[in-house]
């Protein structure tokens, strides 16, 4: 999120209730999400604890909303469609929870990427990530065993420093993502386009 595809956590999500991201923040619960995103509780039971009040939710309409945030950052599908046509093998890895199939519905992201490595356990389970989260050197452990490369053979692209980091600590050559424009950049240096 907010590497290919719009993150609505931040602004959208507190829109929906109605509260600020500060506000949101200090009335849900402290470790539901990460929970749900660990495959560690359910969906109904994410929504039954999502504030720390108890307060109800509306999952469809929550569900919904937030669909209907996800899109594209500005040129992110033409970068990935190049990558596509280069022959790069792209693979998500993302401590999203099960939501991610939203974002596929809508935004098909299965025609340039596998959803490989996904906290919830994604649709091609590689099982070694189940309730793993960046930036735990056991997350990038299990990525690089599942793959059965060398970590410098691969090249991991986040949004956060502190995903960034982990990667190189493994020994992962590592960008952080600004835009499509710098991405692209990087990718020229290092050769993934001609």
């Amino acid at each position: 999120m907010d590497t290919i595809v719009y993150d609505p956590f931040y602004l959208d999500m507190p829109r929906f209730f109605g509260i600020t991201f500060k506000e949101l923040l200090a009335a849900k619960h402290p470790s539901a999400w990460i929970q749900f995103e660990r495959d560690e509780i359910s969906e109904e039971e994410l929504l039954r604890i999502f504030f720390s009040d108890g307060r109800e939710v509306d999952g469809a309409a929550l569900k919904q909303h937030m669909a209907d945030c996800y899109r594209y950052l500005d040129g992110m599908q033409a970068l990935l469609e190049r990558l596509a046509a280069s022959g790069a093998k792209v693979h998500a890895f993302s401590n999203y929870p099960a939501w991610w199939q939203l974002i596929e519905e809508k935004l098909r992201l299965s025609r340039y990427l596998a959803w490989t490595f996904i906290s919830c356990d994604g649709p091609l389970k590689a099982r070694e990530t189940l309730g793993l989260r960046k930036p735990s050197p056991e997350s990038f452990a299990a990525v690089v065993s599942h793959l059965q490369l060398p970590p410098e053979r691969l090249l991991f692209v986040d949004d956060r420093q502190a995903n960034v980091d982990g990667a190189l600590a493994a020994g992962i050559p590592a960008v952080k993502f600004e835009s499509a424009a710098q991405l692209e950049a990087e990718l020229l240096k290092k050769g993934f386009f001609q």
